[in-house]
């Protein structure tokens, strides 16, 4: 038992554990900053304010953003590799946002207003974007 532990539990892995978990948490205080100062409202004071709709949307932004993410961490073969596919996964999820913006008129306002509709519409897209956006980042052969 003790050495399976010890192979499973390696030099290498543990590193690599660190490498990829420090880089992803990285990632994802990044994505967050950036997320919130491209979209016209303040989500963070939102939040502080309990605008339940602000937490919703952000925290489905959040989620569609970390579960490509994770994909990548899963079938990425460099540290390099992860932090391609992790800004692809972020830019994404951005235009997602874009998109849904466009979809529904004033989301911003709508979202500043506390209107929870909005919030969960724009939390079902980017959640949605994400799956998406992960089931495209696997390996494939043509």
């Amino acid at each position: 038992m003790l050495e399976a532990l010890s192979i499973s539990l390696n030099q290498a892995a543990v590193v690599g554990f660190i490498v990829y978990m420090l880089g992803a948490a990285f990632f994802l205080a990044l994505f967050q900053f950036v997320y919130t100062r491209l979209t016209p409202h303040k989500e963070f004071v939102l939040i502080r304010e309990n605008n339940v709709a602000a937490a919703v949307g952000l925290a489905g932004a959040v989620i569609g953003f970390a579960i490509p993410a994770s994909n990548v961490i899963a079938y990425s073969v460099s540290l390099l590799d992860f932090l391609v596919w992790a800004f692809i996964a972020a830019v994404v999820q951005l235009l997602g946002f874009l998109i849904t913006s466009l979809v529904i008129k004033n989301v911003s306002a709508r979202i500043q207003n506390g209107e929870l509709a909005t919030g969960i519409y724009v939390a079902a897209v980017a959640v949605s974007v994400g799956m998406l956006n992960a089931a495209c980042m696997t390996p494939t052969t043509y």
